[in-house]
């Protein structure tokens, strides 16, 4: 039986990899959208980061025929009512451009909130769809809080002004080594779980995802 080809939705070279590693025991054949020619942008027009992934993994799903995978994230604070959220890419825009000038300008909006108030969440959401547009979603969450100065050079986007729960608010996701960021990030955590939905995928016969309380890790 020939594997399975897997559609990874991104132009991400870096992402492309470091999902390949992660799927490597699978009967998958992993490829992306410049190997299968596919140049056109989804409009992410979706109010969540689970609508949006869903628009996404659906569309270059029907696109191309084949089992996509595709996600959604971006950061949440909650003395912000959850913005930048699904605009956190284009947070400030078209003003602010640039992940320093972006993760200043949250700063901005945050002057005057004290330590305790600035609790947030880095949110990534997984969906996975075949071809006829059956979807299965999960998500990932690295919880936190926003700091008040950048800290660290290992990371991108807000990494730098963001106080992680579980090191107690004392380390910035930027200042922790890729191995250890990849196991606690928000990323980290959807993608091993959209891994174990795909584990107990039927490649044999290509059948629907499972529904998603059987997939959910325990």
């Amino acid at each position: 039986m020939s594997p399975t080809k897997l559609l990874i939705a991104t132009h991400n070279p870096g992402k492309v990899r470091e999902y390949r590693a992660l799927l490597a025991d699978l009967p998958l054949d992993v490829t992306w959208l410049d190997d299968e020619r596919i140049t056109f942008e989804v409009e992410e027009t979706g109010s969540t980061f689970a609508e949006n992934a869903i628009l996404k993994a659906r569309a270059y799903a029907a696109a191309s025929g084949l089992l996509t995978w595709a996600d959604d994230s971006g950061l949440e604070v909650d003395a912000l009512d959850g913005a930048p959220g699904v605009y956190s890419a284009r947070y400030g825009a078209p003003e602010v451009q640039g992940d320093e000038a972006r993760f200043r300008y949250l700063l901005a909006n945050l002057d005057g909130v004290p330590t305790e108030a600035r609790t947030a969440r880095f949110r990534c959401v997984v969906a996975l769809s075949t071809p006829d547009g059956d979807v299965q979603t999960v998500d990932g969450t690295c919880e936190g809080r926003i700091g008040f100065d950048p800290r660290g050079d290992n990371g991108f986007g807000y990494d730098p002004v963001f106080l992680v729960a579980e090191y107690d608010y004392r380390v910035a996701l930027a200042e922790l080594e890729p191995a250890i960021k990849n196991r606690i990030s928000h990323r980290g955590q959807a993608a091993r779980r959209a891994k174990l939905v795909l584990e107990k995928f039927n490649f044999a016969e290509e059948v629907e995802l499972l529904d998603e309380d059987a997939c959910q890790p325990g």
